[in-house]
């Protein structure tokens, strides 16, 4: 598989995702390192966070996009919730546990709620085209 050309580009990746009652705590954590191998996890009582600066931590998410010819939904979904520098979309988590990666439109469309990923950049626009445009 070729190397991805990562920009040198500063962008703060957070990942945010409820904890339910019904769910272990270790397994919303395996599905969020599962997508994002390069992230500090923070786990509180119901909720998880995940952090990186690393434009590494959204390889699987870049080549998910390319290979599953979604840039359209994920253009139109991370420019609608574009604010500032900051942009966001849902990941559903039960398939995040399978390592696979879904988006979802809305936060219901994940049964156990979904994993929230926030991109902040001064670069936003960039990023959004890398993660969109640039094959791997």
């Amino acid at each position: 598989m070729a190397k991805m050309n990562i920009p040198s580009l500063k962008c703060k990746i957070e990942m945010f995702s409820s904890i339910n009652p019904s769910e272990d705590p270790s397994k919303v954590e395996s599905s969020i390192l599962n997508i994002f191998p390069y992230c500090e996890i923070n786990i509180e009582k119901f909720s998880i966070k995940g952090d990186s600066n690393d434009l590494h931590s959204l390889e699987k998410i870049h080549q998910a996009i390319h290979s599953s010819q979604s840039q359209r939904i994920y253009r139109r979904t991370m420019e609608k919730n574009l604010k500032n520098n900051s942009t966001w979309f849902y990941l559903n988590k039960q398939a995040a546990f399978t390592k696979k990666i879904a988006i979802c439109e809305e936060s219901d469309e994940s049964p156990l709620g979904p994993i929230k990923i926030v991109l902040t950049s001064t670069n936003i626009d960039e990023i959004i085209d890398w993660l969109i445009l640039e094959k791997g």
